[in-house]
């Protein structure tokens, strides 16, 4: 079986230009959307990534799941606000 990645103790999964960071098990989750892109020599670079902070609460309509949203200019930056969010909104119980 494959091994899901994981950064920081949560999952990581990838679909199309979205990344889910976290569990939806979890009362939160990370929705990291690449927004734009740049060729880096032969590879694309994100360089424009939406950072959201939802609830993962099937019962709230979508767009009132967002709690916390920002933009960041690479995934690194993106990344990295978005596990002090995780972890903060998952501590914050």
């Amino acid at each position: 079986m494959a091994k899901t990645l994981e950064y920081k103790g949560h999952p990581l999964q990838r679909k199309d230009n979205i990344i889910y960071y976290g569990s939806f098990a979890d009362k939160y989750i990370i929705m990291l959307q690449i927004l734009d892109t740049k060729k880096v020599k032969d590879l694309d670079v994100a360089s424009k990534v939406s950072v959201q902070l939802q609830l993962t609460d099937p019962n709230i309509k979508s767009r009132d799941r967002v709690v916390k949203k920002s933009e960041k200019d690479s995934l690194y930056a993106a990344i990295d606000v978005a596990a002090v969010w995780l972890e903060r909104a998952l501590a914050s119980r």
